[in-house]
């Protein structure tokens, strides 16, 4: 008998249906590729060398404050 997991899980979250982004500045053989994702008000982020494994998902405004603040340099990368 095959049961599926509950609702709530990642096999049923609307990110497995969006497209995954990589940045065009990985060279795709390193240790930091991290991969982005964006849907109903959300940003994810995941280790594109573990697609299965856990994701940091923040609001699409959260999201925003961070980027513009490392474009700004006011985060040590």
């Amino acid at each position: 008998m095959k049961t599926s997991p509950p609702h709530g899980t990642a096999d049923f979250h609307p990110l497995n249906s969006t497209s995954w982004r990589k940045s065009s500045r990985s060279q795709g053989a390193g240790a930091e590729c991290v991969e982005l994702a964006q849907t109903a008000g959300v940003v994810a982020a995941r280790d594109s060398k573990d697609p299965g494994g856990p994701w940091l998902v923040v609001s699409t405004a959260a999201a925003r404050v961070l980027i513009d603040a490392i474009k700004q340099g006011r985060h040590d990368l």
